[in-house]
C-alpha cells in the first residue's frame, strides 16, 4: 500500500501521557505499521510544553473564529500547503474539524479521515468549570468543529455505539466504522507474577488524571465506600497530588499523584477501583488495567464500550452497596493478583493487533 499519510494530532510533551494521548499514539503506531513509517508524517497541532503566556493571549483571537487548541490561520495555510504531498490526511481529534473544512474548501483531492476520541461537547461540559464565563462559547466552538468534521471528512471513526448515536443525533451523520480504544501491548507477565496472591488487606488502585469526572468519583468512593471496607487504597495519576487537602487523614489512603511510570503500581495492585459516573468515549485506564491482567471493579461508565463478562473481570458496581459487596467478596477469598480473563480479553479485543484489520480496511478505501 504505497500511500502517503499526514497524521495530525493534539500532543502534550510533559512526560505524562493522559488517556487521549495514549490512544492517539496507538492510532499512529497502527497506521505506521500498515503503511510503513517512511510513508507517514506527524504534525502536532498543540504542544502545551512549548506554549508561552504570549502564545495563550494570541490564541484568543483565532478562538473567536472556531480555531482553538493551537489552530490559527498560519497553521491552516501551512497544512494546506503540506496536504498536497499526501494521499490521506488523518485528523486525530474531532475538535480539529476546521482543518477538514479548510482543506476541502481549498480543493484538497485526497482522503480525510477523522477520529472521534469522544463526543467532545460532553467531554468539555465535564471538564470546564461552570464558573468559567466562557464555557458556553467554548462548547459552541467544539460543536462547530465536530459538525465540520462530519461534513468535510470522507471517513469518520468513533469509539463505540454510544458516541456514534450522539454523532447521528447532533450532526446527522453516522460513523463509518467503530474502532474501540486499543493499546500497544507492553506487558509480558512472568510466571511468578501470575502466581502472586492477594495482599491482606487487599491493595486497591485508583489510576486516573485529575479530571473532574475522575476526582468526583474518587472522592465519592473515599467518603461512601472506604470507611466500610478493609483495604489499602493507592491513588496514582497526573495532577492527583492537588486533591490532597480534599482527602481525609486516613492511613488506608496512599496518595502518589503524578508518576513517570505506573507499571509498578499496576503490577502490585490486587484490584483496580474505577468509580466513574460520567463521561464520553471510553476509559483508557480500563484498557490499561486489562493489559496488566487486573481485576476491575467499576461503574457502567468505566466499562462503556467494553463487552466484558463482569463476574470474570471483577464486578459492575454503581452504588455504595455494590462497591462494598464486590470488595468484600474479593477480600474473603484466596485470589491471585493476575486475572487471566482480563488479560486475554485485552489481547483479543483491545490490543493494536486486534484493531489493525479495521484500520487496514479504511486505509484501502
Amino acid at each position: 500500500m504505497n500511500k502517503k499519510l499526514l497524521f495530525i494530532r493534539y500532543k502534550i510533551n510533559d512526560g505524562i501521557a493522559d488517556g487521549g494521548v495514549i490512544n492517539s499514539q496507538t492510532n499512529l503506531n497502527i497506521v505506521e505499521d500498515i503503511l510503513g513509517t517512511e510513508q507517514v508524517d506527524e504534525y502536532a497541532i498543540h504542544d502545551i510544553s512549548k506554549r508561552t503566556f504570549i502564545d495563550k493571549l494570541k490564541g484568543i483571537f483565532p478562538f473567536l473564529k472556531g480555531m482553538f487548541y493551537g489552530i490559527n490561520t498560519e497553521k491552516l495555510n501551512e497544512l494546506h500547503f503540506l496536504s498536497q504531498n499526501y494521499d490521506i490526511i488523518f485528523i486525530d481529534r474531532s475538535i480539529f474539524g476546521i482543518i477538514a473544512k479548510y482543506l476541502k474548501k481549498n480543493d484538497y483531492k485526497g482522503k480525510i479521515i477523522t477520529f472521534f476520541h469522544n463526543f467532545e461537547p460532553t467531554y468539555f461540559k465535564d471538564k470546564i468549570s461552570s464558573l468559567n464565563l466562557l464555557k458556553p462559547i467554548i462548547i459552541n466552538c467544539v460543536r462547530k468543529n465536530e459538525l465540520w468534521s462530519c461534513q468535510y471528512s470522507d471517513i469518520v471513526i468513533a469509539l463505540n455505539k454510544r458516541d456514534d448515536k450522539l454523532i447521528q443525533t447532533h450532526y446527522n451523520r453516522s460513523a463509518d466504522v467503530l474502532i474501540p480504544v486499543s493499546f500497544k501491548d507492553k506487558y509480558t507477565p512472568s510466571e511468578a507474577q501470575k502466581q502472586r496472591p492477594f495482599e491482606n488487606p487487599p491493595l486497591c488502585l485508583f489510576l486516573g488524571t485529575n479530571f473532574p469526572a475522575n476526582t468526583e468519583g474518587l472522592l465519592w468512593f473515599v467518603k461512601e465506600v472506604l470507611p466500610h471496607v478493609n483495604i489499602r487504597l493507592q491513588i496514582v495519576g497526573k495532577g492527583m497530588e492537588k486533591i490532597k487537602s480534599q482527602l481525609p487523614n486516613d492511613n488506608k489512603i496512599e496518595l502518589y499523584g503524578s508518576v513517570p511510570d505506573s507499571k509498578e503500581f499496576l503490577e502490585n495492585a490486587d484490584i483496580m477501583i474505577l468509580p466513574i459516573f460520567k463521561g464520553s468515549g471510553m476509559k483508557v485506564k480500563t484498557c490499561e488495567a486489562m493489559m496488566y491482567g487486573k481485576h476491575i471493579i467499576g461503574s457502567t461508565e468505566t466499562f462503556e464500550g467494553y463487552d466484558v463478562d463482569f463476574e470474570k473481570i471483577g464486578a459492575l458496581a454503581n452504588t455504595k452497596e455494590e462497591f462494598i459487596e464486590a470488595i468484600k467478596k474479593y477480600s474473603s477469598g484466596n485470589c491471585l493478583k493476575f486475572n487471566a480473563y482480563s488479560r486475554n480479553f485485552f489481547l483479543g479485543n483491545h490490543s493494536e493487533e486486534a484493531n489493525k484489520e479495521k484500520f487496514e480496511t479504511i486505509l484501502k478505501i
